[in-house]
């Protein structure tokens, strides 16, 4: 435990829990986008879905809660770097290379505050119900469909999972820099492979809201 400390307090092990943390989480989304998008083939796919996750009872909040920790620990780990960067670099540089930055990168701070922010709504909305319009419990399909006809809150949806995106294709790319992954031979790979799972992810999950806001939900 103690060695767990001392490493947590170190900058390469701050970054290694957010990389090990985002590892978790975009597995985690892969899964969640493919649940939700059988809502597009058929909506009772989904319900038995739910249904299923349920059967576990306390477990499925043991597994909410962890994942809830992983997102605590990212964030923490994020907040610490910022300030520590910003501790050593006081400073801002007198002339921006923006050349050398992508958009996701230099949007991944505030993108997180905003990411933060939906999922404190998604669960408030979509688990317990208790911002949503017209929540039944164990009607997953229903409730995403209702939930979602609300204009502001599915424009507020898909803007959270564009950034979503940008997100996670930075941070995957970064994940493999982390955790010595860094080659000259297999950038190009980890590029295509970042770019890949954050357009899978994210588009999947985008989707849901787009059509709700076409009326195709």
């Amino acid at each position: 435990m103690n060695r767990l400390v001392a490493l947590w307090q170190t900058t390469i092990g701050k970054k290694v829990a957010m990389a090990v943390t985002g590892v978790v989480l975009v597995l985690f989304l892969i899964s969640h986008m493919i649940s939700n998008v059988l809502v597009f083939v058929n909506p009772q796919h989904l319900d038995d879905y739910s249904a299923w996750l349920r059967s576990f009872g306390p477990l499925l909040w043991v597994a909410r809660l962890g994942l809830l920790a992983a997102v605590g620990i990212h964030i923490l780990a994020a907040w610490q770097l910022t300030r520590r960067s910003r501790v050593a670099r006081p400073d801002r540089y007198a002339r921006h290379e923006l050349q050398v930055s992508t958009y996701a990168a230099r949007t991944m701070r505030w993108g997180g505050v905003l990411l933060f922010t939906f999922i404190v709504f998604h669960i408030f909305h979509l688990t317990l119900g208790t911002v949503h319009p017209d929540f039944h419990e164990g009607a997953v399909s229903q409730n995403l469909k209702t939930g979602l006809a609300v204009m502001p809150v599915a424009v507020f949806y898909a803007a959270a999972m564009v950034f979503l995106g940008l997100h996670c294709g930075h941070g995957i790319w970064s994940v493999f820099q982390t955790l010595g992954l860094n080659h000259p031979a297999w950038n190009r790979s980890r590029k295509v492979i970042a770019i890949g799972l954050a357009v899978i992810v994210a588009g999947g999950l985008l989707s849901i809201p787009l059509a709700a806001l076409l009326g195709l939900l």
